[in-house]
């Protein structure tokens, strides 16, 4: 079956990476697994030799029909681990566009689970927003998350030149991303123009927000102000965000990093500065 451009498919073959992939997952049978663009099924194949259960989601109509039939053993089976699942199969298969999808009305109810995938790459930042940010589907983050995401973009992630951005800061608030490995063009059918890499996200949680008493929706208006020009410094950046806050205490003086470009400021000093320049908007 021929990729679609439109939807981003790159069918993932090598082996290698694949067994890295699951591998930096930590599979095993208590897990549930949720997959994203699951394509023609050599990665779910995977999966459903380590998972307790798999929720694949499948936008492509041609390629869910390909699937029911490969797994159709898989789909029937009952998962006798995961009262989750309603007593639903082993593999749930679902035709659906991820960014519509919700986990509870599939019959996953609110549990722990993982998302392993080999994303479209046009939809990164919106997959990661979704089950990162502040508005995670019914069922709430994942637990971690394990992903083929253009090498480029793993390396902005991991912020490898010194220099943080919105993408680095908005997923290190929410867990721990690692380089699981280079994923060369030619691991793909077809060959993307560009290298991939396989990313951990571990240890998800909200507990920078928590823990800091920081509301976080201001937060991201705060980190969104302080990178609104990159050339300039923070402190001028946030002129115009600090005429909104009312008359309310408003400084950044006290953590000095006013002087200082967006991409210097660590996670660390973003909850410094929020905590300084806007204390009511704490809980």
């Amino acid at each position: 079956m021929k990729a679609k451009k439109s939807l981003g498919q790159n069918f993932l073959k090598s082996v290698l990476a694949l067994n890295k992939i699951v591998e930096a997952g930590e599979v095993s049978q208590n897990d549930i697994i949720l997959e994203i663009g699951p394509g023609k099924g050599t990665l779910t194949e995977k999966l459903l030799e380590k998972a307790g259960c798999v929720i694949a989601v499948e936008k492509d109509r041609n390629l869910f029909e390909l699937l029911q039939n490969k797994f159709k053993k898989e789909i029937e089976e009952n998962p006798t681990s995961h009262k989750a699942t309603n007593g639903r199969g082993k593999l749930i298969l679902i035709n659906d566009d991820i960014l519509n999808f919700q986990l509870e009305p599939s019959g996953l109810a609110p549990s722990a689970y993982k998302v392993i995938a080999n994303i479209p790459y046009n939809i990164t930042g919106a997959i990661l927003k979704k089950f990162l940010g502040n508005n995670p589907p019914a069922g709430g983050q994942p637990e971690r998350m394990i992903l083929l995401v253009q090498n480029e973009v793993a390396k902005r992630i991991m912020a490898r030149d010194g220099k943080e951005s919105i993408l680095s800061i908005s997923v290190k608030a929410y867990g721990t991303p690692k380089t699981v490995m280079k994923v060369p063009a030619r691991y793909f059918s077809p060959a993307p123009k560009v290298d991939s890499a396989a990313i951990s996200i571990k240890n998800i949680s909200r507990k920078i927000f928590t823990e800091n008493k920081l509301n976080e929706g201001q937060f991201w208006q705060i980190v969104r102000a302080g990178f609104a020009h990159k050339r300039k410094k923070v402190s001028s950046n946030l002129k115009q965000y600090l005429k909104t806050l009312d008359g309310r205490q408003a400084s950044v003086q006290s953590v000095q990093l006013g002087n200082k470009r967006a991409e210097e400021l660590t996670l660390r000093d973003w909850v410094n500065l929020a905590k300084s320049i806007d204390p009511d908007s704490r809980f």
